[in-house]
């Protein structure tokens, strides 16, 4: 290659190196592609639900609306049989997730502590970005352990 002008040496080097650029762009989007999957038809956004075995039900409010990006905040869990009785000293374990995107919460949230009458407050929340996430709550009450999903659709 030394032997060829130097403006054909320069070109032919963009040309590698362009090639080579646009290679990584073009693997990089098909490995995200798969994150990138469109939201599923009918997801229920409701602050109520029940588990998913149908053990208990829980309703999250937020301690600020809209749920803020990118800031610290908490929400109260309130947790209850089917029939309203309220669930108390229960164990729960917080887990975020921001499905199209493939990455969890920044912070780890915790619930630990108890309000009385089946509310725990959640704290350590905080999305660093808007979309649809998902948040679930394991909870293990007396020898029954069960996890409620919520969906969420945070502005961006």
């Amino acid at each position: 290659m030394s032997r060829l002008p130097r403006a054909r040496r320069v070109l032919i080097s963009l040309l590698i190196l362009g090639g080579a650029s646009l290679a990584t762009v073009l693997l990089g989007g098909a490995a995200t592609s798969t994150h990138m999957a469109a939201i599923p038809q009918g997801l229920d956004y409701g602050m109520t639900r029940p588990s998913n075995h149908r053990l208990f039900r829980a309703t999250y409010t937020p301690s600020v609306t809209p749920i803020p990006i990118g800031r610290l905040h908490s929400w109260t869990l309130h947790l209850e049989t089917l029939d309203g009785q309220p669930i108390e000293g229960a164990r729960i374990e917080v887990d975020g997730d921001m499905p199209q995107h493939g990455h969890g919460l920044p912070t780890r949230p915790v619930a630990d502590a108890n309000l009385g009458h089946g509310n725990y407050r959640v704290d350590g929340l905080r999305y660093q970005m808007g979309g649809w996430w998902v948040m679930d709550f394991k909870v293990s009450s007396g020898q029954q352990t069960d996890t409620v999903r919520f969906n969420l659709m945070l502005e961006k």
